[in-house]
């Protein structure tokens, strides 16, 4: 897994775990790098690829120090203390950041234009959705999925949004396989056909929710069917015929928002 760096800065926590508040990352002025793995060692040796930006991308030094996440809410302030092939560094500090009360995941179709459904990836992350769905419907016209490409867009999102919460992103999964696994307190499902439909906007999410979205061509009328019966509630998202990937972000936005935090 490639490791990335961001130009936006990591900041020292500014709650503590008992708050259960979101995972907020306070300022501190360094640069913040993803490590899927962080060693509990008091000192240890970088990935290869985080070396690579440290010392031949950003020519960081021997003495300066960074930050680094492992997308499960720990961060490291660190000191690098060697420069040579691989960056080893020196914890300063350590700090665990709660994760947020409410988990929103939402299943989304995938879409013909990949650019399009990795904007969508892009920004629910920001809005801190915390589990991402590829969903292969009946009318799904695209069927491949580059998961390394689609999680670095993830980290590079956490960074840019200074949150330590990486979103769980899954494998394609079938719909009816999505709607036997789907467990959460709220189940929603949104559509286009003219049914009778709750708004979204007015509901209040409870702490495990999940939102399902079509793909170009909305879900078959069998589909719909399936997961009212496995008590999905129907609810639009506004008054106007949407997109999927703006779809995806008016729940994201929508869910988010009426979310404890």
């Amino acid at each position: 897994m490639a490791s990335l760096m961001t130009k936006h800065l990591f900041k020292a926590p500014s709650i503590s775990p008992e708050r259960g508040e979101m995972e907020k990352i306070n300022i501190m002025s360094l640069p913040v790098f993803f490590e899927e793995e962080l060693a509990s060692a008091s000192s240890f040796t970088l990935s290869e690829e985080t070396s690579k930006h440290i010392i031949q991308v950003l020519r960081m030094k021997a003495g300066e120090n960074l930050q680094l996440t492992n997308g499960k809410g720990k961060i490291i302030t660190a000191e690098i203390i060697s420069e040579y092939k691989k960056a080893e560094i020196k914890v300063l500090s350590t700090s665990n950041i709660p994760h947020r009360t409410s988990n929103i995941t939402i299943a989304i179709s995938l879409i013909k234009n990949t650019s399009r459904f990795e904007w969508f990836l892009e920004k629910a992350t920001e809005l801190g959705v915390s589990e991402i769905i590829p969903m292969i419907c009946e009318r799904t016209e695209r069927q491949t999925f580059r998961h390394n490409r689609m999680k670095n867009i993830l980290i590079s999102a956490m960074l840019q949004s200074q949150q330590a919460w990486l979103p769980k992103l899954h494998e394609p999964i079938k719909f009816g396989e999505v709607i036997k696994i789907s467990t959460q307190q709220n189940k929603y499902i949104a559509y286009c056909s003219e049914d009778e439909k709750k708004q979204l906007s007015n509901k209040t999410i409870n702490l495990f929710s999940i939102i399902l979205i079509g793909p170009e061509g909305d879900f078959t009328e069998p589909e719909i069917e399936l997961a009212k019966q496995n008590n999905f509630i129907p609810v639009s998202l506004g008054k106007t015929r949407l997109r999927t990937e703006t779809a995806g972000i008016a729940a994201a936005v929508l869910m988010t928002a009426n979310a404890p935090a």
